[in-house]
């Protein structure tokens, strides 16, 4: 008996679904706009996002300057958003603030659209360009809506982007410092860009690390230098490994720095005699 109440329940579901996707097709296809209008909220309420983005596609031009615009241009943008479309969000959500500026929605739009940004961020080893707009976006959020719900998120979500773009800068360096190894001409620009990541991030996550590779390619740099430019460079290392124990005195890297030191000290006491 449940066997068969089940297979009927699912006949009934089959042939609702064939009815629904029948009256979508002839919507879809008349020029009838307020019955688009009308499905297209009935497929967003309930969360069918595809087929809502498409009805809302058909007829948010006709909606412009009309008191329903709002509503249209809002559900359009998530609709976009909710299928993943974030290249189209962004855009729809940038659109809707520009027309709606005072909107109920305006918060959630400035949300939405840097969140559509925040989506495009690729990993850090590829070009940060959608990183670097997802941060404006973000930043402009968190700047227009301070109390906002959404303000815990987006700080986050700024948090992620801007250490994303922090490691992109400190594996550069590393890379350099990591090629020096085998050639000699690297370590000047590894010196250089550990010097710049340590400047430009004073609070990165990444600190650590840059302190101490820095010392590390500079080490290296000062041994591998002609005898002109020894001292100097060996004392360039020496203030480096200071700067390093100074930030970070219980460092995971103090044993392996410590031991570098006493290389560079015994190399220095040859210019002291």
């Amino acid at each position: 008996m449940f066997l068969k109440m089940k297979r009927l329940f699912s006949f009934l579901l089959l042939v609702a679904f064939l009815s629904s996707c029948s009256e979508y097709q002839k919507v879809l296809k008349n020029e009838d706009v307020k019955a688009k209008y009308d499905m297209a909220e009935k497929f967003y309420d309930a969360g069918d996002f595809k087929r809502a983005n498409r009805l809302l596609e058909q007829i948010a031009p006709k909606y412009i300057g009309k008191p329903q615009g709002e509503r249209v241009m809002f559900f359009l943008a998530d609709s976009y958003f909710q299928t993943k479309d974030y290249n189209m969000a962004g855009y729809q959500f940038e659109r809707f603030l520009k027309s709606y500026p005072k909107s109920d929605k305006a918060a959630e739009a400035g949300f939405y659209g840097a969140k559509s940004y925040y989506k495009l961020s690729p990993k850090y080893s590829l070009d940060q360009t959608d990183t670097d707009k997802a941060l404006i976006k973000l930043q402009n959020f968190i700047n227009a809506y301070p109390e906002s719900e959404y303000l815990v998120e987006a700080n986050i979500m700024a948090k992620e982007l801007t250490t994303k773009k922090e490691r992109k800068s400190y594996e550069i360096a590393k890379q350099f410092n990591t090629i020096g190894e085998f050639d000699y001409t690297f370590l000047t620009p590894a010196v250089t860009a550990f010097d710049n990541f340590i400047s430009d991030n004073p609070g990165s996550v990444y600190r650590e690390d840059a302190l101490y590779y820095k010392f590390d390619a500079s080490t290296n740099l000062a041994m591998n230098s002609f005898d002109y430019l020894k001292k100097e460079r060996l004392n360039d290392a020496k203030a480096a490994y200071l700067a390093f124990k100074k930030s970070f005195p219980e460092s995971k890297y103090l044993k392996d720095a410590n031991k570098t030191l006493e290389k560079v000290e015994k190399e220095l006491e040859v210019y002291s005699k």
